[in-house]
């Protein structure tokens, strides 16, 4: 008999331990995954194709692209640079799930292999950290 009661009390109390999980896994669903989509797309709005081989004074064309998935609206800060020359900075904000394509037009104003072109996007409040970046050779004639 003893036994019996501590059984019902034992399987009570799992019972009720099972409906409170249930009830916080309703109430708080997980948000899953949080990062930004960093991108640059050449030519036609497609990754490849990128202006890699210019003239001395010819222009190259491709896009930024910026994909917010940090499950809220954050502010970022972008900087791209030639050889460590700033050709764009710019700060914006973007909402969840919002997507912002940039065009950059760059001149090719220096021969030489090989010019290291960066694309640094930082997650404000830190303007000191870069959060994702990417990079691309260019060769100039």
């Amino acid at each position: 008999m003893k036994f019996d009661k501590v059984a019902s009390l034992i399987l009570l109390i799992l019972l009720a331990a099972s409906i409170v999980t249930v009830i916080y896994i309703t109430v708080n669903p997980q948000s899953g995954e949080k990062f930004t989509e960093f991108y640059i797309l050449g030519e036609n709005g497609k990754a490849g194709n990128y202006p890699t081989n210019l003239t001395l004074g010819e222009t190259g064309n491709l896009t930024m692209g910026i994909v917010n998935r940090e499950q809220n609206t954050t502010s970022y800060y972008l900087v791209v640079q030639l050889n460590g020359t700033k050709l764009y900075n710019n700060t914006f904000t973007l909402t969840k799930n919002e997507t912002k394509e940039i065009p950059l037009n760059f001149k090719a104003t220096t021969t030489g292999q090989n010019q290291k072109m960066e694309f640094m996007l930082y997650k404000l409040p830190d303007n000191t950290d870069v959060y994702r970046s990417l990079t691309m050779y260019i060769n100039v004639k």
